[in-house]
């Protein structure tokens, strides 16, 4: 066994140690079902480990190297990359994964799976079911068969929040952002809600949150520490979905301050929709109505009836967005991972010609 293997060896065994005293940790503070944060709190620990265990990944090798147009794309990739997931063995593999250029044209796009279903078996065994791959924007419909069966059948990736039409729920997956404010500080929550000056952009809105004393809305952008001052000092942090900036959510649960959506409309993108429960760290109102008589009805209730558990549950669920240097479980790498573990079992399409 060379250096290399067992070094990554002693590498998992180390993660599953802390796997299980970090599962422990959140146990201890959530022992009962209804105080989790996961959908499935019975079964996301064995699961986990499973995953640690037995996972395999098997990456097309590309014709070049090439960048990432996001911090998380290019995260996740190096990450992947130096894991103990890929295998050199593709009948080991659970899935299959296709990097390309998130720029690449869909013409480009096409070839390229051309190429591997003349070239290689592995495609034409699903159609692509068990393959995954990096689209930061996502991939549209096409009628081109090559780009109809990666959108169909194959796994994307996307950043959140990925444009409509481009995010097929159950099958797809959202990459989380890269944090970018320092760490929470032990701030008192004074202010009911506050919104950073890009995360909610409709100017009626904007207009009528501004003109009450309960609401802080940002007009121009603060520094670092203002932004995090703000976080940590609010109880809930106003988003609106569809017109406004809504990757800060996770940086939202980070330091406590309970993410509000405003829309009107489902939410297919959600990061690790298939993993949080996210009715239990997040309250969704709807526009229609007067959205500040809405907002001030249901945040009032909510902060005699939930917001303290709300709270403590999203602080928890925040480690799941987290992008560490060096992996460790539950971090937004290792949930990635294990979503895409949840993905494995695929349906063997029958061919047509």
């Amino acid at each position: 066994m060379s250096t290399t293997s067992i070094f990554r060896l002693l590498h998992l065994l180390l993660l599953l140690l802390l796997l299980q005293f970090s599962f422990s940790s959140v146990l201890a503070a959530h022992p009962k079902p209804l105080t989790s944060p996961y959908l499935s709190p019975a079964t996301i620990h064995p699961n986990y480990q499973n995953m640690f265990k037995f996972f395999k990944i098997f990456i097309y090798n590309p014709n070049s190297t090439f960048p990432f147009t996001s911090p998380s794309q290019s995260l996740f990739y190096t990450r992947l990359q130096d894991s103990h997931f890929p295998t050199e063995n593709p009948e080991k593999a659970h899935l299959f994964f296709v990097p390309f250029p998130s720029d690449l044209p869909p013409r480009s796009v096409a070839r390229l799976i051309r190429s591997l279903r003349s070239e290689l078996p592995y495609w034409n065994r699903t159609l692509g079911a068990d393959h995954f791959y990096l689209s930061c924007a996502g991939i549209g419909y096409e009628s081109d068969r090559n780009l109809v069966e990666l959108k169909k059948n194959s796994v994307q990736i996307s950043c959140f929040p990925t444009p409509d039409g481009k995010f097929i729920p159950h099958k797809d997956i959202s990459l989380p952002p890269v944090p970018s404010t320092p760490a929470p500080t032990n701030n008192t929550a004074s202010i009911l809600a506050y919104a950073r000056f890009d995360w909610v952009k409709e100017s009626t809105l904007v207009n009528q949150l501004s003109s009450d004393p309960d609401f802080l809305i940002e007009s121009k952008p603060s520094d670092p520490n203002t932004f995090a001052d703000r976080l940590g000092g609010s109880k809930f942090c106003l988003f609106e979905y569809g017109g406004g900036e809504v990757s800060g959510i996770g940086e939202a649960l980070r330091f406590g301050c309970v993410p509000v959506v405003i829309t009107d409309r489902p939410i297919p993108d959600l990061p690790f929709s298939d993993v949080l429960r996210w009715q239990e760290i997040a309250v969704f109102v709807r526009r229609s109505g007067g959205v500040v008589r809405e907002l001030k009805r249901v945040l009032g209730r909510a902060c005699w009836e939930r917001h303290e558990k709300m709270r403590e549950l999203g602080v928890a669920a925040s480690r799941h967005f987290m992008w560490n240097e060096t992996p460790e479980p539950f971090d937004a790498f290792y949930t990635l991972m294990y979503q895409l573990w949840l993905r494995r079992h695929t349906v063997r399409y029958v061919r047509r010609e």
